[in-house]
């Protein structure tokens, strides 16, 4: 009886809703975020590389089921800070809808999520997942004006390199600023093509391998460092594809299906460099210990 005594009394004084609970204020908070849900799919389907978005909310989940028996050894409660951040995402969400700011409504849905979470698991539980819901931050596709800034830029320089490398191996191509110009047609690189927002792809899997990733914080560091030149050079790959297809073929050829597929082509081969690299280090990590 002392014993039963002493547990209860060292019990938290408020607990959360659990799991059964946790799933069913997520199902309502998709009700009230469903207009920017829907905007928000809509970005994913019209632009590809928004589309890694959508696996967003399954890899979180995955990594949260993934230490699940962790979890279930902690203690359980309601959190103050996980209700103030699900508070100002709430707040977020009602200034984007007022003044139609698609950015800080995205934003909103994922701090919305974590603050959710937070609250109804506890400290101690947001604490052992918190890079999952970290993750959930990459819901939020890249702004426009952030895209429109960098763009260019990125458009003219992977257009240079792609000039110089069709040059290199023979094949006759005029360059003037974010245009191709071949014998037979020609091949513009578009905002869509300078790589900028498969940048987000790139950092979400350097943050993905990096935490998966054992060893020291310069392992890691060094994956997500590496995402970004990684989507520029991937990106450079994809138009030099492209101006070949253009070259060989002709530019129906190069805007079409093919174009398309390229990116997808890409991306596979930039995971792939990307989870070769996660393996190198992570067994360097493993003989170093």
């Amino acid at each position: 009886m002392h014993n039963a005594q002493g547990l209860r009394a060292a019990s938290p004084p408020g607990r959360g809703s659990g799991w059964p609970g946790l799933f069913i204020l997520l199902g309502l908070a998709g009700l009230v975020f469903a207009p920017a849900l829907r905007v928000l799919a809509d970005q994913c389907q019209e632009d590809p590389n928004n589309s890694h978005i959508a696996f967003v909310p399954f890899i979180s989940a995955y990594l949260i089921w993934q230490g699940r028996s962790k979890l279930a050894a902690l203690p359980e409660s309601s959190s103050g800070r996980g209700l103030a951040v699900l508070l100002v995402g709430l707040s977020l969400y009602l200034l984007g809808q007022i003044g139609q700011m698609q950015v800080v409504s995205n934003m909103a849905i994922a701090l919305s999520a974590v603050g959710l979470i937070w609250y109804n698991l506890g400290d101690a539980k947001a604490r052992s997942i918190a890079f999952p819901l970290f993750f959930l931050l990459f819901v939020v596709p890249m702004p426009n004006a952030l895209v429109t800034l960098v763009s260019f830029p990125l458009q003219l320089f992977a257009t240079a390199v792609s000039a110089a490398a069709m040059d290199a191996i023979g094949i006759p191509v005029l360059r003037e600023g974010n245009m191709l110009y071949f014998a037979h047609t020609q091949l513009e690189v578009a905002e869509a093509c300078s790589g900028i927002r498969s940048m987000m792809a790139f950092l979400m899997l350097g943050a993905l391998f990096a935490y998966l990733t054992r060893g020291g914080m310069g392992r890691r560091l060094l994956l997500v460092a590496l995402a970004v030149p990684l989507a520029v050079v991937m990106n450079i790959l994809r138009v030099t594809g492209t101006g070949i297809l253009a070259y060989v073929y002709d530019d129906r050829i190069a805007r079409g299906f093919l174009h398309e597929f390229s990116g997808l082509v890409v991306f596979a081969a930039g995971f792939c460099v990307m989870a070769g690299l996660h393996v190198f280090l992570d067994r360097k990590a493993a003989h170093d210990a």
